[in-house]
């Protein structure tokens, strides 16, 4: 061993060896509140979306974006809506941790009939608005003046009309303000084509009318409301859907802002719109459910058709529970330390403080016994010989052949005690202990000397 490392003021070995079992200890509650707690978010999760050329996809790509900075995975799942992503996520074999999920969404015509079955599900609060778009072919009804806009619900009767497909959230909102207007499905053609489907069905004449119940970002909705030929229907009763169905709301698609130039649409029109949210399982790792809200500030926070900047987010979810760290979000915003330090690391600490703190509590008294355990060791390695050297003393007055083997024995004790390696702060107790031996070996050739005489 170097010279450098026999000869310091603290012995780094001893140390650890006193300090040892407070090391583990601490090691050990570690790890079982980091079981217990699961600090470290999943790197890769997945997204239901909806159809392909849907708002819904789009907005899965923005979100996707902007947890990879965090160096979180988001795959996104196409599905057919809202309707199959609520079955995705209750289901407990599917591979789904969140999903887009409209208001109104579920199978049943009634709210106390709704399955919810399955895992429990969360909400990370409203995000967008999805109106109600009906969209017809103008030439339908009209009169020698022109055209005759559809002014009812029940108008849709007799005619080829396009739900959606089962799995989507847009047929089920439907055939929910169906029966309330007493239409019978019977009364009409009902087909279940996709949105781009139906849509192209509908430019071609295969069909009267479309129902989309989506966000105005969809490039569908926007290529609809400047085409030709292709009218919007106008809810003049939306105040009323809203005061009867807790899950949409009444709003005016306002003059101009599909396109200023033409002043689409040349007047304000009445809507009804769904509000759109994320749904997640309840065991969704609170640290992704902090992620997505934030994102959704990003994403759905600006200025829309519909909603004022800062508008969404926002902490309402009227048919499902809000998440506790979605809620925490609303009340105090991003969590402090993520203001500062990288994701993994703030959300560590967010989640271990109060265990750390904990810990440090319980350690710092009984680290006390660690100085007195250091200097036992230390000093052991001395005090040990003491023994030895003491039995030796004790036989000075042995005979004289006796003499020669208990100084062929101090002899040997010293040059072990030579070997011996201690901190600077103890040589004086070595020193001390080389003294004695050398008292010890002076008092055997003090007694063979008196033998002589």
């Amino acid at each position: 061993m170097p010279a450098l490392l026999r000869h310091t003021l603290l012995s780094i070995r001893d140390f650890l060896l006193a300090a040892g079992p407070f090391v583990l200890v601490a090691a050990a509650l570690l790890w079982i509140a980091y079981e217990l707690l699961d600090p470290a978010p999943p790197h890769r999760v997945v997204l239901a979306t909806g159809p392909e050329q849907g708002a819904y996809a789009e907005f899965g790509r923005a979100y996707a974006q902007a947890l990879a900075r965090h160096g979180i995975e988001v795959q996104l799942r196409a599905t057919e809506g809202s309707a199959e992503n609520l079955r995705l996520l209750r289901d407990g074999r599917e591979q789904v941790d969140l999903a887009f999920a409209q208001g109104g969404a579920g199978e049943a015509l009634y709210a106390a009939d709704e399955d919810t079955s399955g895992l429990p599900l969360v909400s990370i609060g409203s995000l967008f608005y999805e109106p109600v778009w009906i969209f017809y072919r103008s030439a339908l009804r009209g009169t020698a003046a022109g055209p005759t806009p559809l002014a009812q619900v029940g108008e849709l009767a007799g005619l080829r009309v396009n739900l959606g497909p089962p799995g989507a959230g847009s047929r089920n909102l439907m055939l929910k303000l169906l029966h309330a207007n007493r239409v019978d499905l019977s009364s009409m053609r009902v087909s279940a084509l996709g949105p781009t489907a139906a849509v192209m069905a509908l430019l071609a004449g295969e069909m009267d009318a479309i129902v989309l119940v989506s966000a105005p970002e969809s490039p569908l909705v926007q290529m609809l409301l400047i085409t030709p030929g292709i009218g919007l229907f106008e809810f003049a009763q939306a105040e009323a859907y809203a005061r009867r169905f807790g899950f949409v709301s009444s709003l005016r698609l306002p003059r101009g802002v599909v396109d200023l130039a033409h002043d689409l649409p040349p007047r304000d029109v009445a809507l009804v719109a769904a509000t759109a949210t994320i749904a997640a399982r309840e065991k969704t790792h609170p640290a992704i459910v902090q992620l997505f809200v934030q994102a959704a500030r990003e994403v759905h926070g600006g200025p829309g058709w519909f909603a004022r900047a800062g508008e969404f987010p926002r902490a309402e979810s009227p048919e499902l529970p809000l998440a506790a760290e979605a809620a925490r979000f609303y009340r105090s915003g991003p969590p402090l330390l993520q203001r500062y330090l990288p994701f993994w690391l703030a959300n560590l600490i967010d989640r271990m403080w109060v265990v750390l703190l904990s810990i440090v509590a319980v350690l710092i008294p009984a680290s006390r016994v660690v100085p007195p355990l250091y200097e036992f060791r230390v000093r052991s390695r001395i005090f040990r010989w003491y023994g030895q050297l003491r039995g030796i003393e004790l036989q000075t007055d042995a005979a004289a052949a006796d003499r020669a083997r208990l100084l062929r024995e101090l002899d040997e004790l010293e040059a072990k005690v030579g070997r011996i390696t201690v901190p600077l702060s103890h040589t004086d107790e070595l020193y001390a202990l080389r003294s004695h031996i050398e008292l010890v070996r002076a008092r055997l050739r003090a007694a063979g000397a008196g033998d002589g005489q």
